[in-house]
Parts: structure tokens; C-alpha cells; sequence
């Protein structure tokens, strides 16, 4: 981790004021690291597209808003406070109808359109 990476994380990352300071939905900023893991916030509004990780499980909790998951035997509906893990290789949509912000745990390295690839798909490894 960066001498920069390693000054965000001595201090207390408060996650919604972090959140607000993303400009464009649906692209994930890391707050902070634990081992190979990150955690990153975003803020979404609509469906994203269908995808799946092969590799790691994913896991989402709700800061704002209500998030949808949508997975193939039905959808489930996340509230702020809540946590959600999709498990690895499950494919799912995530959506909200109105914005939502969340923070997602996984490891370093994970594209979040997963191997679908696409014009959603983010940069990875960018702080906030």
C-alpha cells in the first residue's frame, strides 16, 4: 500500500460523506484496505447488467437507499444497515430505483462487471 493509501487509512473513513464525493454512479471508489481486501463505496440508480465472479464471493452493505439484487431464483432487497453476500460464481444484478449508496468488500483486483466486461465497467484501484 502507498504512503498515501496508508495516511487515508489512519484516520476514521466515514463512508456516506465519502460516498457524496463520487461524481458519476456505478463507480466504485476504495476507502480503505484490509489485507488483500478492499473496501469501496459507490452510489447507483437503475440496473446494472447481469454478471457473475467466479473467483471470490461479493458482498454489499446499504448506507442509503434500498438495493436490489437481483439473482436467478428471485431478487432480494437490502436496507440501509443491512449486508448481503452474493456467493462466488452466483450471477446477480445489482439496481436501485432510487440512488443508493453502498460499500462492497472484496478482494483487491475484482472488475465489478465481473468477466462481462463492458462500458460499465469500472477503473479499479481508484481511492477517495
Amino acid at each position: 500500500m502507498s504512503d498515501a493509501n496508508t495516511q487515508r487509512a489512519s484516520c476514521p473513513v466515514n463512508l456516506t460523506q465519502k460516498a457524496s464525493l463520487i461524481e458519476q454512479q456505478w463507480s466504485p471508489r476504495v476507502v480503505a484496505e484490509m489485507n488483500d481486501y478492499q473496501f469501496k463505496v459507490v452510489r447507483i440508480e437503475g440496473e446494472f447488467i447481469w454478471h457473475s465472479h467466479p473467483e471470490t464471493d461479493e458482498a454489499f452493505l446499504v448506507l442509503e437507499g434500498t438495493l436490489r439484487i437481483d439473482l436467478p431464483e428471485g431478487c432480494v432487497y437490502v436496507n440501509p444497515g443491512e449486508l448481503y453476500v452474493v456467493p462466488r460464481g452466483v450471477e446477480h444484478r445489482t439496481a436501485a430505483q432510487g440512488e443508493a449508496k453502498l460499500m462492497m468488500i472484496e478482494p483487491r483486483g475484482v472488475v465489478n462487471t465481473g468477466h462481462e466486461g463492458g462500458e460499465r465497467t469500472a477503473l479499479n484501484d481508484v481511492w477517495i
